[in-house]
């Protein structure tokens, strides 16, 4: 199940997409309250905008504007809002977003051709371990992307292994939904039940929020303490609520491919003009077939790389390799430009280590500090020394570490009315 314009050439991909974008362009310009000004506020010509190089003409649109100006995004009558959902809010306020029919039609086709790309067919059986309520996107587009392909899906929601392995052996799903540290969760269940995980039928997990590759796309420690004890393909899915899209992994597992069809991606510097090849920088979207509220070039906060080279999958579309850091969670700390993923993969390093937090703040001088929180059955000045050794090696710097009650730390993970935990609490004052 590969889209035929996924498999055509890069520049029939660009002629396809800049067809789009002047369509895009067209409808934003007669239903956007938000964009109709923009254009006029900065004397913009939509008919000079007819390339994706040309793009650049138009101001950026952040989280900011998004949050300040919420209603004025909406392109539909509300009356034509089937259904209503909100931002997780990692890095400030919620916002609500409003889908109509189409839209929902639109995130069902995404997430369909997102599972195909993983492996999944109308044979499979797949289990769902995150919330499909509380006005949470990533749930319902799951269930409708399954329904679209023609698989099954148990719905079961998050957390609770015991729970989770009574679906797993009574209705044998073949691939799981899930957070993938998580599934350490399940394993650790597993063992101290006598369940033969290999002998379940899961064939794949298909990981969502956390990565699972380095940027050269091997495995991170922690799906590699998941391989070595289930023999499970592990698949990378990218997405937020803003892009309406997932970037998912093929077979090959060298990024998450572009749907040409449903988003347009640039990656961008500081001053908002495309990096040079082969660098990270911010991922920044033109939503492709949004009804409700269609966003144009919106700065997501992940700073990501881009690989453009053709995947043996078949599809000759833009890849996306592992999120590098939320741009907003960058540290600056003793010289050194860090990113809370780095840090994860110290971490999880460590099978003493059974749940961590890592605080950023400022200190007295208005640098950078880090304290991480860590939880252990038997903490000790050893382990202490080998964790700030090992960042020392990986990092070239070792970060402020305590002990802490493992309660205390999952109050901090799991605010009320959080949808999935919270791994990095960023205490520095907004810029």
């Amino acid at each position: 199940m590969i889209p035929e314009i996924e498999k055509a050439s890069s520049q029939e991909i660009k002629t396809f997409q800049e067809e789009k974008l002047k369509s895009l362009l067209t409808y934003l310009n007669k239903k956007s309250p938000y964009y109709k000004r923009l254009f006029l506020d900065h004397n913009i010509d939509l008919n000079t905008i007819n390339t994706l190089e040309d793009l650049t003409q138009i101001p950026v649109t952040t989280k900011d504007q998004l949050q300040l100006h919420n209603d004025e995004f909406l392109c539909v009558n509300k009356r034509e809002i089937v259904d209503y959902v909100t931002t997780s809010g990692t890095l400030g306020d919620p916002v609500t977003f409003a889908l109509t029919d189409k839209d929902l039609d639109r995130l069902a086709y995404n997430e369909a051709i997102s599972f195909a790309c993983a492996g999944v067919t109308n044979d499979d059986v797949l289990q769902l371990m995150t919330t499909i309520d509380r006005r949470f996107m990533a749930g319902l587009a799951y269930f409708l992307g399954a329904r679209q392909l023609g698989a099954g899906i148990i719905r079961v929601g998050a957390g609770i292994p015991e729970l989770q392995w009574d679906s797993i052996l009574k209705f044998k799903p073949t691939y799981l939904i899930v957070v993938p540290s998580f599934l350490l969760k399940l394993i650790a269940f597993a063992k101290k039940n006598d369940i033969d995980i290999n002998a379940s039928g899961i064939k794949g997990a298909i990981c969502i929020g956390e990565p699972i590759r380095e940027q050269d796309f091997s495995l991170n420690p922690l799906a590699k303490k998941i391989k070595a004890s289930w023999d499970i393909n592990l698949y990378s899915t990218y997405a937020s609520t803003e892009m309406n899209t997932a970037f998912t992994e093929c077979e090959h597992k060298v990024g998450g491919h572009h749907h040409p069809e449903l988003i347009i991606a640039e990656i961008l510097d500081d001053n908002n003009l495309p990096v040079k090849q082969g660098e990270d920088g911010e991922l920044t979207i033109t939503t492709l077939g949004v009804e409700g509220m269609p966003l144009l070039r919106f700065k997501t906060g992940d700073m990501v790389k881009a690989h453009i080279e053709a995947c043996d999958c078949g599809r000759n579309t833009m890849r996306l390799g592992p999120v590098v850091g939320r741009k907003k969670q960058m540290i600056k700390y003793k010289g050194t430009t860090l990113y809370p993923p780095a840090m994860n993969n110290i971490l999880n390093d460590f099978d003493d280590v059974s749940t961590y937090v890592i605080e950023i703040s400022h200190n007295t001088i208005g640098t950078d500090e880090i304290l991480i929180k860590i939880a252990t059955k038997e903490p000790s000045e050893v382990l202490l020394r080998r964790i700030k050794d090992h960042f020392r090696a990986k990092l070239r710097v070792s970060p402020k570490i305590e002990f802490c009650d493992k309660t205390e730390i999952q109050k901090i993970q799991f605010p009320k009315m959080s949808r999935k935990p919270v791994m990095v609490v960023d205490k520095r004052p907004s810029k």
